[in-house]
């Protein structure tokens, strides 16, 4: 498993996250957490950001990280709520073609009706999680297209 950082810096296993997440949600939060992590392009990182494992863009790459608190640019983060399971993309957020090219996907691949925020996707069933679909939607931006996007005040 990945060993994530927390906002301290602690190290914090990614183990340690998933022990605490409902038996219902804990293969569901694992598989999209994988799929976004194999299909991201280059110079992201994990860490924990927020309380939730969350693809950033490092310091080191974007030393004035995110402007609400100082901390990394965050990208992607999953998290397993009480009733759902949630994916943070900051570049849907910020993108409006990106969250057109989903919401006009997202049909293609699940039955289900679209439960979604301007960031925030959730997932009320654990046995239909779009998982290709989040594998390509976490292919869409780079790095360096993250940080272009998010300068440009989308976000």
């Amino acid at each position: 498993m990945t060993t994530l950082k927390n906002e301290e810096g602690d190290r914090m296993d990614i183990d340690a996250y998933i022990e605490n997440i409902d038996d219902r949600w804990r293969d569901a939060f694992i598989k999209t957490w994988r799929i976004i992590g194999e299909n991201l392009p280059e110079g992201f990182q994990a860490e924990m950001q927020h309380g939730m494992p969350t693809y950033i863009v490092p310091k080191e790459t974007y030393p004035e990280g995110y402007h609400v608190d100082d901390s990394a640019l965050p990208f992607i983060g999953v998290a397993a709520q009480k009733r759902h399971l949630a994916v943070y993309h900051m570049g849907i957020y910020s993108d409006d073609e990106l969250y057109e090219w989903f919401t006009e996907a997202y049909p293609n691949h699940m039955t289900t009706k679209l439960n979604m925020g301007k960031s925030c996707i959730r997932f009320s069933n654990p046995d239909r999680v779009p998982y290709a679909l989040l594998g390509e939607l976490a292919g869409k931006l780079t790095v360096d297209e993250w940080i272009e996007l998010y300068e440009s005040g989308k976000s």
